[in-house]
Parts: structure tokens; sequence; C-alpha cells
């Protein structure tokens, strides 16, 4: 039987005394990779865009995964973004693969940079989606401070967080929050103690690794590399993803008009078009 982000099982591998969650489906006939997906804070595997993920399934297996206390995955939350990365990498290791694709979005674009930078021989490709590298420009919108931290998160929280201000944008953010939600057995949501963790791993991801050259260490960062953001990212400023493109040497940046932290979820269809040229090319 096929499966499609709603149906594919959730699944579980056993990594240093907790069990991983996720969900693996797709095209399994090419010669391509499987993609593994890192959500944003506090996200869970239903956070994804059920168009997006079974678009990209379409040439490849994509790998849905939360990490240690994330959603339906046990354990203790971790409190350190290179932590994180590893975990990832052993579940993936775990699994049997000798490789794999990887996109992050948000924090989970942290996680994707670090298990790139820490596990070079296991990535191929990365994506790097509304995110920022170590040491960035962390000066979000104060209501930002407000708004992601809020216990249970509310539509017109994501409204205001992954997309635009005009009307065709908050028409867009009504149809993914739909796609969202088609899923029978959603995924349960992160813990207070999962969310508290994810903010104490960004504060030690805030400091410059380095003051004179701050971003060298990205430049250690071989992979072709695939950066996207809304011109206008109010939780990671855009400017950002102008400092990753600079300093890895093969990366190439898509900035989407009248777009915020979830661009790919605003332009669906945009961004699938966009991200099966870069992992297929």
């Amino acid at each position: 039987m096929s499966h499609t982000h709603l149906t594919a099982p959730t699944q579980f591998v056993e990594v240093g005394g907790a069990r991983f969650a996720y969900r693996r489906w797709g095209n399994t006939s090419t010669s391509q990779p499987p993609l593994l997906l890192l959500q944003h804070f506090r996200g869970g595997m239903d956070h994804w865009d059920p168009l997006m993920t079974d678009g990209l399934a379409e040439g490849r297996e994509v790998i849905l995964y939360n990490g240690r206390g994330i959603a339906s995955s046990g354990g203790t939350p971790r409190t350190r973004i290179e932590d994180m990365a590893d975990d990832a990498a052993a579940a993936v290791r775990a699994l049997g693969l000798q490789q794999i694709d990887v996109l992050g979005f948000s924090l989970g674009g942290f996680q994707a940079l670090d298990l790139t930078w820490r596990h070079p021989g296991l990535v191929r490709k990365l994506m790097l989606l509304g995110t920022g590298p170590r040491g960035g420009d962390p000066d979000m919108e104060p209501k930002v401070l407000t708004t992601a931290p809020r216990p249970v998160p509310v539509y017109e929280d994501f409204e205001y967080l992954f997309f635009g201000r005009s009307e065709a944008a908050k028409q867009a953010a009504r149809k993914f929050w739909a796609r969202r939600h088609q899923r029978a057995d959603q995924d349960p949501p992160s813990s207070q103690e999962a969310a508290s963790a994810q903010i104490e791993a960004n504060m030690h991801y805030l400091p410059r690794v380095a003051e004179d050259d701050p971003f060298a260490y990205l430049r250690g960062i071989q992979q072709p590399t695939f950066i996207l953001n809304g011109v206008h990212d109010v939780m990671i400023p855009t400017v950002n993803s102008f400092y990753m493109a600079r300093n890895i040497p093969n990366a190439q940046l898509f900035i989407y008009p009248d777009a915020g932290h979830g661009a790919q979820f605003q332009y669906p269809q945009r961004f699938l078009h966009h991200a099966a040229h870069f992992l297929s090319e």
C-alpha cells in the first residue's frame, strides 16, 4: 500500500534510550536519497503542509521526525542545538541510511545546519527555510516573544508568525491551516517542558562563534544548499538568509514576496517547483 501524509503510520526507532517518532513514505524507485524534515519550535509531524510533503514525496522518500521529547517522541527534551542534531544523525543511522538530504525550517534549520556541519558525510544536500546561522541577527519583532510561546497556539498566531500581511497572504494562511488539520490521528502537542528546552537551546545558539569572522564556520559546509525566506520574517530576520548565502560556498537564495517566516506554506506550488529542481539537479 502506498501511503501519503494523511495515512503514513507513526513509527518509532530506539536511540540512546529514547523512542523517536517518525513517518516515512514516498517514491522508492528513484536514485534520490530520503529527505529528512526537521520542524520549527514545538512543531510536530502534523505541523507540516501535506501539499508540500506529498509533493516532495513524488520524487523521493520523505521522513518526518520528532526530536527527543517533542510531540510523540519520548525522552527528555534537549537544551542544545548540537545535541538535537546528533540525535537526528543517530536516528537516521538507526534506520539504516547512509546518506540523506535534509530540510530544516526555523529551529529545525538550526538543527539542519549543525547536522550538516557535524556529520558532513551523512548529508548530500541541505535546505534551510526561515532560519539563520549561529550568531545571526536575533532582532525579532517584540510581539513574537508573546505569540510564539503561547501555551495553546491559535490560528491567528500562525497567521501572524508565518504569513505576509496582504489579503492574498491571509487567504493562503487559511488554506494552509485547513490542509494542516486534514489528518485524523494528529501528532500530540509538544509539552511546556519541550518548549522551555527549545527556548534554552535557542539562547545557546545566539552567541557568535567568533567576533572577528562570525560566519567562518559556514564556509566549511560544501553541500549544495537551498535557502528560502519571506521578504519580511518577523521571527528570524530575513537578513540572516543573506548571511548564510554569502558564506556557504554552494548556496542559492530564494526570497518570496509578501511573505513571512513560512514562505513555503504561503507559496507551496512555487516552493515545490524550486525544491524539486534543486534536489534533482
